[in-house]
């Protein structure tokens, strides 16, 4: 009676963000300066939270609440090997007791639960994972459990409707929790060259917000701001096999959001296997190990950026569906100019748009709230533009769904099914003779879907150029690279690679020294801590 068997696969790690991101002038507004996650609990797959790191308390408190070691090694509040320290000081590390506020998190007061899934070499298995969040389909309700951050990933190779990863994922978000998974770190091959469809699992679950990585150059002001050349690239590339042997790929258009995540500081976890390896990323100004702070690129970094500002949406409005939580983040955010949306998706977050947006949409939807009805609570929709750092922006005003993206202000001015509990953004998007419609019954009148991957001018998300047809996803054995179209069923080798990132085959070679190197450019953030 089993449908299918999939793998467990070896699972891998992805690597001044509150003011970059829009946190702290989101703060600053009337209002909102209680907003920092308080009483949202925030779920870290990672390799353990150092829970003795004053980010997370002092004084015998912590706000890591519960611990729970899924890698059979026994350890519980503490990191061994470093990764997921930092990834919990991103999402919600504080300033308490000597932390310099340069260091705040994005939620820092939200709870966290350390769910230890990595080894103290930082790897793991799909088992370990599956059953942290199993356990987390139990014990969600007793700890507020809202979002779960995995900056982590394995090879995508079973499509999203067998991953089992995808699976769990997919009940969760079904049951009201936002779930946020790196993108993956496999953006260009060992020669510099771009590559794309290399979405890691669980990346490629529809349900789940993918995030990939930008690179921020150590400034605060976003008019610099890039993807980083690491960060991996959609479509997702995991297939199923039919009973004649042909492959069926997912291509879903994937990453949904990018967030800074290039050379950041955030926590250390005392004597960790990362610092110990690479002494340069250690914060040599600091002596005090609960105080230390250490420097990691990658997705991994990008993800609990997003899932802080998921967190700070949920404390602002509690009734949020993980799918309007995805749909106002990406409405909000700021499309990056000369990037496509196999790249960014949306574009790069914005906690103050999603923030504002979030508090007005009404508290009084349910299953029986029509398609077409009020979703905010006022007839005058906000100002779709935001300043961070003095820097001001429009929001990208549209949503990457399945295959392409949707535009309109119907998106927030009316209630659309697409955003109930258990349903997907991209369903009531339907495909005939390769034209990408709506069916009416999910999606009101207004909303303008469009038939091509776009190459962003920087502004609204349905200005740019075309990149690619919409319809070039939609057959079987298309493989992509720099928009360079291979017919159907054209497979010239697993796992090699030819000139300019062109993808030749469906297996992928893990990059090693994206979260320790970064990308280069005018130089690492300079140090904010004396």
């Amino acid at each position: 009676e089993v449908r299918y068997v999939s793998a467990d696969r070896n699972v891998e790690l992805h690597g001044h963000v509150e003011t970059t991101s829009g946190a702290w002038d989101m703060r600053q507004e009337a209002g909102n300066a209680g907003l920092d996650g308080s009483g949202i609990g925030i779920a870290v797959l990672d390799s353990g939270v150092w829970s003795d790191h004053n980010m997370f308390g002092a004084n015998g408190i912590t706000r890591v609440v519960v611990s729970i070691d899924f890698t059979g090694q026994g350890l519980s509040r503490s990191d061994p090997y470093g990764h997921g320290t930092h990834v919990a000081g991103l999402a919600a590390g504080g300033s308490s007791t000597g932390i310099t506020t340069a260091y705040t998190g994005i939620a820092p007061k939200a709870n966290l639960i350390d769910l230890r899934v990595l080894d103290s070499q930082g790897k793991g298995r799909t088992s370990y994972v599956l059953s942290a969040l199993d356990w987390i389909m139990t014990n969600r309700a007793t700890f507020n459990i809202r979002v779960v951050n995995m900056s982590l990933g394995c090879l995508a190779i079973d499509s999203y409707v067998n991953d089992p990863l995808c699976l769990a994922v997919r009940r969760l978000v079904d049951a009201g929790v936002v779930c946020v998974a790196a993108a993956g770190n496999n953006g260009k091959d060992s020669n510099g060259n771009k590559q794309y469809g290399l979405i890691h699992s669980p990346g490629n679950e529809p349900s789940a917000i993918t995030v990939g990585a930008t690179n921020t150059y150590g400034t605060e002001a976003r008019s610099d701001d890039g993807i980083a050349s690491y960060s991996s690239r959609g479509p997702t590339r995991s297939y199923w096999t039919d009973t004649q042997g042909n492959k069926h790929y997912d291509n879903r258009l994937k990453p949904e959001i990018v967030a800074p995540g290039n050379k950041i500081y955030s926590a250390e976890a005392i004597s960790n296997a990362l610092v110990t390896a690479n002494p340069q990323l250690d914060n040599s100004n600091i002596t005090s190990a609960q105080k230390d702070m250490m420097t990691l690129s990658g997705t991994s970094m990008a993800t609990p950026v997003v899932a802080g500002a998921a967190a700070l949406m949920l404390q602002a409005n509690p009734t949020l569906t993980p799918s309007l939580v995805k749909a106002i983040l990406m409405y909000t955010a700021q499309p990056l100019a000369g990037f496509n949306m196999f790249e960014q998706g949306a574009g790069e977050v914005n906690i103050e748009g999603a923030v504002r947006l979030a508090k007005l949409v009404r508290t009084d939807l349910d299953s029986s709230t029509p398609l077409g009805a009020p979703l905010l609570t006022t007839s005058t929709p906000p100002t779709p533009q935001s300043t961070i750092a003095g820097q001001t922006f429009n929001w990208g005003q549209g949503i990457i769904a399945k295959y392409t993206y949707l535009t309109g202000t119907n998106l927030i001015s009316l209630y659309q099914l697409v955003y109930g509990q258990g349903v997907l953004l991209g369903d009531g998007v339907l495909v005939s003779n390769g034209v990408l419609v709506s069916n009416g019954f999910l999606l009101s009148d207004g909303i303008m879907l469009g038939n091509s991957i776009l190459l962003s001018n920087g502004m609204l998300i349905g200005d740019g150029t075309a990149f690619l047809s919409c319809a070039m996803l939609l057959g079987d054995g298309i493989l992509l690279s720099d928009g360079v179209l291979l017919g159907d069923g054209v497979v010239l080798g697993d796992a090699i690679l030819l000139g300019n990132g062109i993808l030749l085959g469906d297996a992928i070679a893990q990059s090693s020294t994206a979260e320790l190197n970064g990308d280069y450019g005018p130089g690492m953030p300079p140090d904010p801590c004396p």
